[in-house]
């Protein structure tokens, strides 16, 4: 009689996928922001369900096609954001050719690009603010100017805050001796800021230039 062995079991246990906690962490804080904008719009749609007539003659004001370039602006500028995470994936910090030739631009190159149309977005909305105030729509005159403001001004607040992270990202480029995995996951975290930043402002321009 024999006696058979048994074989061990080869069936390996199954890997534990674990999320990325600085994935997670943004998701977490941007949702918050996303709560915040929609607090914003709920004030926006409820001053304007009150005020219909002071809406229809206050919003006869804007100027629909230079608004709408600027937001053309912004979005190209998520655009090149991404080609900037592109670089940052594959590690490529700077370019390796010509400035003359985007192909072969790096993570820097591309932010930089994506820094300037930011910059100008700003510029440009602070331009439309003087024009506004000198027709005599400010902060303070009425519930259509404060809801204008508010809406929109927090979000240039954003904006402004996604440049500074654009010039830490581009200045620890800079400083980097060798641009590693840790410099381009800080890239990615900023681009889903700025990508967010672009959808909140989207949103914000149909309801605020379109349904008047």
């Amino acid at each position: 009689m024999t006696s058979a062995t048994q074989a061990p079991s080869t069936t390996a246990h199954p890997t534990l996928n674990r999320p990325n906690m600085v994935s997670v962490g943004t998701v977490v804080w941007l949702s918050s922001e996303l709560m915040f904008f929609a607090g914003l719009f709920a004030m926006y749609f409820t001053l304007r369900s009150t005020s219909s007539e002071m809406w229809a003659m206050e919003t006869e004001k804007l100027n629909v096609p230079f608004a709408l370039v600027n937001t053309i602006i912004l979005v190209l500028s998520s655009v090149t954001c991404q080609f900037g995470v592109f670089a940052a994936e594959r590690l490529q910090a700077r370019r390796t050719g010509s400035v003359f030739s985007p192909l072969k631009w790096g993570m820097i190159e591309w932010f930089l690009l994506t820094f300037l149309m930011g910059s100008i977005f700003v510029a440009v909305q602070g331009y439309e603010y003087a024009v506004l105030v000198s027709e005599g729509v400010s902060l303070s005159s009425n519930a259509y100017g404060s809801s204008f403001y508010l809406t929109t001004g927090f979000h240039g607040l954003h904006v402004l805050g996604g440049l500074i992270a654009f010039l830490f990202i581009i200045g620890r480029g800079f400083a980097a001796k060798r641009f590693g995995h840790f410099e381009a996951t800080s890239a990615i975290v900023v681009s889903y800021y700025w990508h967010f930043v672009d959808v909140v402002w989207i949103a914000l321009f149909i309801i605020i230039y379109f349904l008047k």
